[in-house]
């Protein structure tokens, strides 16, 4: 499966930019970011959301060294949230190397069949908890989280973890090397 073609609007830093809040909008298209490169996208329901901020971001960015030495190049947690709030909850997390990635719109989200209504929380449409291996817009590997619905009555995280993703990527090279 292909990844899917979307216009992401992101926001970086641009010191030409006057004023206390030096950004401006970029366009980031999924070739941009897959497009002869290999990355790993984990997907999440929320920014600032319990398990998001305990475990699933934390533990990629512990682990992102790793998944670099594995030859990816690059990290992603993407959220159906936008370009603010995934900046300020990366501040707040003290994020560094995991790329944080607005879906604002849902529309990357709802084009990988990942969409899931959260109204019984409270969220609206959002992404079901996933991790994906992406190499030069394949969609290699993917690893959904069990049960998926809409208005699901648990959130699950047994699948879309950072170690479970990192062991795939080790057995993945073992194959290679052994060919």
């Amino acid at each position: 499966m292909q990844a899917p073609q979307v216009t992401f609007k992101t926001r970086i830093r641009d010191e030409a930019v006057d004023g206390p809040n030096p950004y401006r909008w970029l366009d980031v298209t999924s070739d941009d970011l897959f497009k002869g490169r290999k990355v790993v996208l984990f997907a999440l329901p929320g920014a600032f959301t319990p398990t998001c901020s305990s475990t699933h971001l934390p533990g990629y960015e512990q682990l992102y060294d790793d998944f670099k030495a594995l030859g990816v190049d690059e990290v992603i947690c993407l959220s159906v949230n936008d370009a603010f709030v995934m900046f300020q909850w990366g501040k707040h997390m003290g994020v560094e190397k995991v790329r944080l990635l607005p879906d604002g719109s849902g529309e990357f989200t709802r084009k990988m069949g990942m969409q899931v209504d959260k109204d019984n929380l409270g969220f609206g449409m959002r992404s079901w908890r996933y991790s994906a291996f992406i190499n030069d817009g394949e969609v290699e590997q993917m690893f959904a989280e069990p049960g998926f619905a809409d208005n699901a009555a648990s959130d699950p995280f047994e699948v879309s973890d950072a170690q479970t993703m990192l062991n795939w990527l080790k057995g993945r090279r073992q194959d290679q090397t052994a060919a």
